[in-house]
């Protein structure tokens, strides 16, 4: 109690020592003043408020910015010191009084500003909503239009504003003239980057385009503020202004659009001057990248300004020449890799490869084309190295387009393989790499003639041992998109040459020859026997003596390509090899390895490569395999959550932060892709050893089924799903086999309750399109796998599962439908939508599997829930719906009639008539299931089905004397017609008329002929 009367008293010395002490860098002084502080806030909050708002007043007092920062917490609703709501109201008025005059006195600092300015917006967020502060919008208008405020005032009054924008907006007068006039400030920069702010704020807080119209025109206002930030040589201004600009390009790209050439020439003016510096430039080109990138909300936009797309492309261009020759690059030691790129250089790959996905080849090739031929064929060797570093880059996005101009393409990257300068030789064999990737396997099947010998070539390169590696690590991209056939004519060259670059001195070439050793016999398979006496006691010389810290990675990629090898020769070549390298995998496997050992994860995969080749005889090996490959699957993420206005960016490569709402999370990646490494191989052995796995699957199930939800990372939740049919189908086959320990149907039962719900859940919440469609299609298998076991529970929550994925994939080709009706939507973005409908497709296809499982498991049972269904189904027989949408729905409703038989007649009405109609679709796996479904109601229909004879039999007879019935294509419409035809002749003699019925037994005489 005295404690707090002397701080809190007249004397103003005792609460300045105590806000020192806060600030102390000595603990226990620090821990001291913390406590008697919190007691202070405990027992006394409105004098304690009242003080540090009152310190506030003096503000050069030395203890003004820690009573701002401590004031802050205290009116701040998201602190956990927030005492306002607390106090008594004369003092709560009080405290508001004293912000806003500590707020408009003069000599503030602009630390001090800052920390007040927040705290008034903080208070503010809780006050404004019920109208409790009206004061404050008053004090702001003044602050900002008063022609006598000094400059300080008017900024942090903006900055105030900007924070509050989505409570002011409606209730603001004249705002539009306010932030013109701070836009237009005569004599401050401050206060017009803080009207920029301010501005952007209110227009991404407004509700409609309309109300954002309104404040078109103070765009070429907000244009000219960041010129002039520039002009005054206020750099750091400029860059906090340009950064606001790129949000509002990645948020309201329309708001840009009427005013775009104007917008997008001064930005590209500013990426081009060459006196800036390069944090600035990079930040003008991001902005022109973002608004290119921008397609949900604004497609085809950039695509209307090719000159500035060229513009862009050409300042980009320029940054790839900030390379230097360093000599660390040519010592060829991994580390050194990036040696001589700059920040600029990077920038400029990233900015290069988002810019022509964003835009397409259509537009960028040929300005691409316009400038590579000069960068080509110069002098200079950076300007070589920046041309072949732009085709790697642009590749992906260019590759439809580049892929018809193949032998250009290459035929210039490889005119480069015999460059004076190795780096420009190294990047020739980069973007060959990269193309391989991109254009495969178009390029592999009719370019291999020239880039393999190239390739192989460009390994003898022996005083560039960094050439020779990236050349063999080259050959890993070629043979992932290659056929065995085409490989197989080059192998004595490749695996010669690799056999001699094996035993060179420069680890890195080694590695690089495992690589290429290890794809070559993947992709050639039983072609790689005749190598396999050469190569395999090579590779086991290294696992067995590569043991230094130094050659870890050497050593684990000796396990991935012994492992390959022996997965492409089969187990009879490779069986003893096999017994003595898992002897070796088990010894390491129990010597203590450091937690970024690389082999550790190699070894997770060669483990399950061999078990893959060995199958059942890896059985003995697995009490060895598991348990460390268990805890890599139960990692838990190393994740660090921030505030995402704090600046605390990580620099740590290993770390990828993703912003969700106001928090930033740090997500540690190479425990992700350990974790995912994992659990894709815990699939692999369940789906290898089948009824021998039933061991485990207690174990694994617990450890996947929550997996199904790990949204850090696409890959691990894949692996979770692809898994789970394949537990159940290892538990069904041990049950059947006996081989479950004694367990029986009620085991595989208590799996299925855990397992087939659990997909349910995730089917509902998974972001991804792709994956939704893997669940289904895993969910089909699990149906299949637990079959009559399901009871009525779950039949029902899989059907409501299945409602709200087909709700969902609706509404999300509606919005697509949308975008389409956009001002600048164009046939680039078509095909994009079409892409991306295609999904939508694959998600209905695996809708049909499940359905049509459950109706061949539950039969007529399922009727009930069919009726349900129908009103989903209907509509995708419409005219508007693709032809898969029709397909599927019609399969859906031939299942239902071959299954439930008579009980289906009553669904004859509804879905007959489109089947009829289909006969004639253009699209032949549409006909196809319409005619199969009219034999289908022919055979089992009865009565029901007399009325459609007539028309059923013309529509059949159209599908088989179409002049193209017998082509591949048409092939299986064709027999399902003459099938179904033998169906409605065989059960509808009686009511086919004289003359139909004998020219329909001529033709199908003329058919059996």
């Amino acid at each position: 109690g005295q404690d707090a009367a002397a701080v809190l008293g007249a004397d103003p010395a005792p609460l300045t020592a105590l806000l020192g002490d806060l600030a102390s860098p000595a603990n226990e002084a620090r821990s001291r003043a913390e406590r008697t502080f919190h007691a202070l806030r405990a027992s006394h909050p409105d004098p304690l408020a009242l003080r540090l708002a009152h310190l506030l007043l003096s503000p050069t007092h030395p203890a003004a910015p820690m009573a701002a920062v401590l004031l802050r917490r205290l009116i701040s609703p998201g602190s956990q010191a927030f005492v306002y709501p607390a106090l008594a109201p004369a003092t709560q008025s009080s405290l508001r009084a004293l912000l806003l005059s500590a707020a408009s006195s003069p000599g503030l600092s602009r630390s001090i500003s800052k920390k007040l300015s927040d705290a008034v917006a903080e208070l503010a967020t809780y006050l404004l909503p019920s109208g409790s502060w009206p004061d404050l919008l008053t004090f702001l208008y003044k602050s900002v239009a008063s022609a006598s405020s000094p400059p300080a005032l008017q900024e942090s009054a903006l900055n105030t504003l900007a924070r509050l924008a989505s409570h002011l907006a409606a209730g603001f007068p004249d705002l539009h003239a306010l932030l013109l006039a701070a836009l237009s400030h005569p004599s401050s920069t401050d206060v017009r980057v803080a009207g920029l702010n301010a501005a952007i704020s209110v227009i991404q807080s407004l509700p409609s385009a309309a109300d954002r119209d309104r404040f078109q025109d103070l765009l070429p206002a907000m244009m000219r503020a960041l010129a002039e930030s520039l002009n005054c040589g206020n750099e750091g201004s400029a860059q906090e202004a340009l950064e606001m600009m790129i949000e509002l390009a990645g948020l309201e790209p329309r708001f840009l659009r009427r005013q775009l050439p104007d917008v997008v020439a001064s930005m590209l003016q500013i990426a081009e001057a060459p006196g800036l510096e390069d944090g600035t430039r990079h930040l003008a080109v991001e902005f022109v990248v973002t608004l290119a990138e921008a397609r949900e909300r604004a497609p085809g936009m950039m695509r209307r300004l090719p000159r500035y797309v060229g513009r862009l492309f050409a300042v980009v261009m320029t940054m790839l020449l900030d390379v230097q020759d360093e000599p660390a690059w040519y010592a060829a030691v991994s580390e050194e890799e990036d040696a001589g790129e700059t920040g600029s250089f990077v920038f400029a790959q990233e900015c290069l490869d988002r810019l022509a996905i964003a835009v397409g080849g259509n537009t960028i090739l040929p300005v691409a084309a316009e400038l590579l031929p000069s960068y080509i064929g110069a002098e200079e060797w950076k300007r070589r190295h920046a041309a072949l570093m732009t085709i790697s880059q642009i590749a992906e996005g260019c590759a439809k387009v580049m892929t018809k101009n193949l032998d250009q393409v290459v035929g210039m990257v490889l005119n480069s393989f015999n460059d004076p300068h190795p780096r420009v030789r190294w990047a020739a064999i980069n973007a060959v790499g990269q193309l391989s990737t991109d254009l495969g396997p178009e390029l592999q099947n009719k370019l291999h003639h020239v880039v393999l010998p190239a390739l192989a070539s460009a390994m003898d390169d022996s005083e560039n041992p960094r050439v020779q590696a990236h050349a063999a690590s080259a050959i890993l991209n070629f043979s992932e998109n290659c056929r065995p056939e085409i490989l197989t004519p080059y192998l004595d060259v490749i695996v010669g040459k690799l056999l001699l670059l094996l035993q060179s001195g420069s680890q890195m070439v080694q590695e690089g020859a495992l690589t290429a050793l290890a794809s070559a016999a993947d992709s050639s398979q039983e072609h790689f026997q005749k190598y396999y006496d050469a190569v395999m006691p090579y590779l086991k010389a290294i696992l067995m003596n590569a043991t230094d810290k130094s050659s870890r990675m050497l050593r684990a990629k000796s396990m991935e390509c012994i492992s390959l090898v022996g997965m492409a020769v089969g187990k009879q070549k490779f069986r003893d090899d096999a017994k003595q390298v898992m002897e070796v995998l088990m010894s390491l496997q129990g010597s203590h390895m450091e937690a970024d050992d690389p082999i550790t994860s190699y070894m997770l995969q060669a483990w399950a490569r061999l078990c893959k080749c060995l199958g059942q005889e890896f059985l003995p090996y697995m009490s060895v395999v598991m348990p460390p490959l268990l805890q890599s699957a139960q990692l838990k993420p190393d994740v660090s959550i921030t505030s995402a206005g704090e600046d605390g960016e990580s620099d740590d490569d290993g770390v990828e932060t993703i912003t969700l709402g106001d928090k930033r999370i740090g997500i540690r990646t190479s425990l992700l892709e350990e974790k995912a490494t994992a659990c894709s191989m815990l699939c692999c052995y369940a789906d290898e050893l089948k009824e021998g796995f039933f061991p485990w699957i207690d174990q694994v199930a617990t450890t996947l089924v929550p997996l199904l939800k790990f949204y850090f990372h696409d890959e691990v939740r894949k692996a979770a799903v692809s898994a789970m049919p394949e537990l159940l189908r290892s538990a069904k086959l041990a049950v059947e086999k006996g081989q479950a320990q004694g367990r029986d149907n009620s085991y595989l039962k208590q799996l299925s309750d855990y397992i087939v719900p659990a997909l349910v859940e995730a089917m509902h919440k998974e972001p991804e399109t792709q994956i939704c469609a893997s669940i289904l299609e895993s969910l089909n298998e699990s149906i299949q796998m637990s079959g009559t076991l399901l009871d009525e529970g779950q039949v029902r929550y899989i059907v409501e599962g299945i409602k709200e994925v087909i709700t969902a994939s609706s509404n999300r080709r509606t919005e697509r439908t949308e975008r389409a009706n956009a001002e600048d939507f164009d046939s680039e973005e078509d095909e994009l939508l079409r892409e991306e409908n295609e999904q939508e497709d694959e998600i209905f296809d695996q809708v049909g599997d499940c359905l049509g499982t459950l109706v061949k498991t539950f039969k007529t049972y399922f009727l009930p829930f069919f009726d349900e269904l129908s009103v989903y189904l209907t509509p995708m027989l419409g005219k508007d719906k693709t032809s898969e949408e029709r397909r599927v729905t019609i399969c859906i409703f031939d299942d239902v009639a071959e299954h439930c038989r008579e009980a289906a007649v009553r669904y004859y009405d509804t879905y007959l008539p489109s089947l009829l109609e289909a006969c004639a679709s253009e699209n032949p796996d549409v006909r196809q299931a319409a005619v199969y479904g009219i034999g289908i109601c022919a055979e089992f229909g009865g009565s029901s089905f007399r009325p459609h004879t007539g028309e059923a039999l013309s529509r059949l007879y159209n599908v088989i004397k179409h002049p193209n019935a017998l082509d591949l294509d048409n092939a299986m419409a064709y027999d399902n017609s003459v099938s179904a035809l033998g169906k409605i002749c065989q059960f509808h003699r009686d009511s086919i008329d004289a003359s139909q019925g004998h020219s329909c037994l001529v033709k199908l005489f003329a058919i059996e002929k």
